[in-house]
């Protein structure tokens, strides 16, 4: 069903960033429809943390909230639904769900965030934002002095291991093979006492995502509380991709201070354009796309 109608703007993603930009929106009196699929990348955290006024809640709960508050502005609409595709037209774009559901609008916004593609490690995903943790401003406090590992290695490692010994001492970097540090590494990292552990990890043994040791190939095990890790990701829509917008060398949205995406007309925001993946970035980073969108609007005369 093809709704003709023109919206000003689309927003593809209805989480934190998604939602902070229909705000800026609907307070500007443009008319917003919000398409979201109802996967947030932290549906398994139990609770939020290091975002003013809302620390410890769930993040379930921050989103009600906030949607409730969006959906008080009479231009928004919100839909549930997963968006597929999105056609430049003269005058914006069209907007295709897999429900063949189609949706004008001026400007596309994509608040859609990223996908974490998990290692092979048993136990790995379903301890992912529970006791697997991938940000310490995050998670950190809650875990602080607790035995913690990183899953990590060579430069990476090096680094992570430097920030997350603020948060404890009892800290070991779990390889996953041969250690590639350099000497001038692994001297600092032992002037700092963190461990170094090299074997193959064969599970991430828990119970209900808390986290209780790690097991490896050659049958022993190193208790753990909690573990750090950054796993590869990659877009969680392929639609920006598919419109040619242009993406860093770590696959995020590449954007401005605006937001703006390499393409007229398409905006982008949230963790789909930055690594520092927190609701507060998100929201910072939804708002300013909002306001973008209505200046631009403006200045062309809409």
């Amino acid at each position: 069903m093809e709704h003709l109608q023109p919206f000003d703007t689309i927003i593809i993603g209805g989480s934190y960033a998604g939602l902070s930009a229909a705000m800026a929106l609907g307070r500007s009196l443009r008319r917003v429809l919000i398409i979201d699929s109802g996967l947030p990348c932290n549906r398994q955290t139990p609770h939020s943390h290091n975002f003013i006024t809302h620390d410890g809640e769930t993040p379930a709960a921050i989103a009600a909230k906030a949607r409730q508050q969006v959906l008080a502005y009479d231009t928004i609409t919100f839909t549930n639904g997963l968006a597929v595709a999105a056609v430049p037209q003269l005058a914006g774009f069209t907007v295709e769900t897999a429900a063949g559901e189609q949706y004008t609008a001026k400007t596309l916004l994509f608040a859609t965030g990223m996908t974490d593609i998990m290692p092979a490690i048993p136990g790995f995903a379903e301890c992912w934002g529970i006791s697997v943790l991938h940000c310490p401003y995050c998670h950190g406090y809650e875990v602080r002095g607790a035995v913690t590992g990183i899953l990590s290695n060579g430069d990476i490692g090096f680094e992570f291991g430097r920030l997350i010994r603020q948060w404890t001492s009892r800290l070991t970097i779990f390889t996953n093979g041969p250690a590639i540090f350099s000497d001038t590494q692994v001297k600092e990292l032992q002037q700092r006492n963190i461990s170094i552990e090299e074997k193959e990890i064969a599970a991430v043994a828990h119970d209900q995502g808390q986290l209780n040791a790690i097991h490896f190939t050659d049958g022993s095990q190193a208790p753990l509380t909690a573990l750090y890790a950054r796993p590869v990701m990659q877009q969680h829509c392929p639609i920006p991709a598919a419109l040619q917008c242009e993406l860093t060398e770590t696959g995020l949205i590449k954007v401005d201070m605006m937001q703006h995406s390499s393409i007229p007309g398409v905006y982008a925001a949230g963790d789909s354009t930055n690594p520092f993946r927190s609701l507060a970035m998100a929201v910072s980073t939804g708002t300013m796309a909002g306001a973008a969108i209505n200046r631009d609007l403006i200045l062309e005369g809409k």
